[in-house]
């Protein structure tokens, strides 16, 4: 017989961040990383990101001076500029920033025979941007890398963790090579729900 734990609503999340600190145990982690990783399992309810996120070492400092600075956060998706709290990003006036249904990217793509989540990319790099997040499209990723080590595109922090199976690993494996600010969860796994818990725990963090 399954028995229910009568919880008041506004306490869920922060018994959620308990169970999940019980269960894990000790990290390898540092406060301020963990907050990320915590709401990414409370995301999506698997401890195995615990093993596979990787940060740079000045990632979460220059999360939070890009998130103060009021600099804008551009993702690869709609679902992810959904999923971001409202409610913190008003706190630091940032905007997410996401082109991938504008017609204007459509035409990018076809002109140049890219996907439309490259040529979002591309269309967002003089939008003072500070921090990209990158969940479900390898190809917004693996644009975001080349422009930056092309010296046309200088976020504060890039978040990849796209999820999939056809170079999806191949490019977090890419970017945890990387010498810049980078977050990113190794392997296939990974997704908008994903991206948006580590934006998410940034801004709480800020």
């Amino acid at each position: 017989m399954v028995t229910l734990q009568p919880i008041a609503p506004q306490d869920i999340e922060a018994e959620s961040f308990r169970i999940i600190e019980r269960e894990l145990g000790p990290t390898r982690f540092s406060p301020e990383e963990f907050a990320v990783v915590r709401r990414a399992i409370h995301a999506t309810g698997d401890f195995g990101f615990a093993g596979q996120f990787r940060f740079h070492p000045e990632a979460i400092a220059a999360g939070l001076a890009a998130i103060r600075a009021g600099k804008n956060i551009l993702v690869d998706v709609t679902m992810a500029a959904s999923g971001i709290s409202a409610v913190l990003l008003a706190r630091f006036g940032n905007r997410v920033i996401c082109r991938v249904a504008e017609p204007e990217t459509a035409a990018l793509a076809k002109a140049n025979g890219t996907t439309r989540s490259d040529a979002a990319i591309v269309r967002s790099i003089d939008d003072a941007i500070g921090i990209v997040a990158v969940g479900n499209a390898p190809t917004a990723l693996l644009k975001a890398m080349d422009l930056i080590d092309r010296g046309l595109f200088a976020p504060d922090l890039v978040i990849g963790v796209p999820v999939g199976f056809v170079n999806a690993a191949e490019s977090k494996e890419l970017l945890a090579e990387k010498a810049y600010p980078f977050i990113t969860a190794l392997g296939r796994k990974g997704g908008t729900p994903v991206a948006v818990a580590a934006v998410n725990a940034l801004l709480k963090l800020a």
